[in-house]
């Protein structure tokens, strides 16, 4: 445990920021977004270091195992801490209580995506071309058990359509084959799609939060077609379960701090992200309330990772 002195003295050395994922996703994005405004608000520099691995757990796995001493934090995602204990039977980690929860930073879209030769301008239109060629066409994901897969599968569910999963290593991959029309359909986050889709290189549906977001007003929600379709992922920080409460709230004020200049405000919205902020406590809320949201969802889906 460290000194009250210690605490005091926070932080007197660099500290580091993993991305359980590789980089160039929009959990790089924002995380590295974040890193810069946090070195501003601790004088210290925030370092990101990238770890991924199994969906993000082998980073979430390693932050667990590291000190209390507020020097070492992570992004966690909705994959992190509320997917991966679904789909992982002996993941070594509690998504709740293994973590000192920090902030909830932002909350990010994903979006329905076709290739602009498929046959639907409209989710209403992609229904009603499913519904007519049941397991025809496919569907790309960053993998099994991913945001994208899921989302996927939720909405086969709730629309009541067959179309094939074709899983890949990574989004990258994925979209590739998306682009070239090979694979015409795809849940993705907003912030890596929202380019090719202004550039007419993807067509979007659908968002899939509840609502319509800023960054493309004119797109419908998947919800509008969908009553009650909701899924998003979502970009938080955490730091070792047992870091003392004053480190925390240092973290917890540089996060804030950062989230609230206009400069990492404007950043996001342009990345199709939205700011939230929150305290420790509502943050370990949220954990709570996503993971009791995507148990059932896991385990109808058949997706299992071990």
């Amino acid at each position: 445990m460290l000194s009250p002195a210690s605490a005091q003295e926070y932080p007197s050395r660099p500290v580091t920021l993993d991305i359980p994922f590789p980089a160039g996703g929009s959990t790089d994005l924002v995380g590295r977004l974040i890193a810069e405004g946090m070195s501003a608000e601790l004088r210290q520099p925030v370092v990101v270091v990238n770890r991924g691995g199994a969906g993000g757990s082998l980073g979430t796995i390693h932050l667990s195992r590291q000190l209390p001493d507020g020097y070492e934090v992570m992004m966690g995602t909705v994959s992190t801490h509320a997917l991966n204990p679904a789909l992982y039977r002996n993941l070594p980690y509690d998504p709740v209580t293994g973590f000192a929860p920090v902030s909830l930073l932002a909350i990010v879209p994903n979006v329905l995506v076709v290739h602009p030769s498929f046959p639907a301008s409209s989710v209403e239109e992609l229904i009603a071309v499913l519904k007519a060629n049941p397991g025809k066409y496919n569907y790309a994901s960053a993998g099994n058990g991913t945001p994208s897969h899921l989302s996927a599968e939720l909405f086969k569910t709730m629309a009541g359509v067959d179309m094939q999963h074709i899983p890949y290593q990574g989004v990258g991959p994925a979209m590739v084959d998306v682009l070239s029309g090979q694979v015409p359909i795809m849940f993705d986050n907003l912030p890596t799609s929202s380019g090719y889709i202004k550039s007419g290189k993807l067509r979007g549906l659908g968002v899939t939060t509840h609502a319509r977001v800023p960054s493309f007003p004119d797109m419908p929600a998947v919800a509008e077609q969908l009553p009650g379709y909701e899924t998003y992922s979502w970009n938080a920080l955490f730091a070792p379960a047992g870091t003392p409460p004053e480190i925390v709230a240092k973290l917890n004020a540089a996060a804030n701090g950062a989230l609230a200049t206009p400069k990492v405000q404007a950043r996001l919205v342009e990345l199709s992200a939205i700011p939230v902020g929150s305290t420790p406590e509502e943050l370990r809320e949220h954990v709570r309330r996503e993971v009791a949201k995507w148990a059932p969802i896991v385990k109808a889906s058949g997706a299992r990772l071990d």
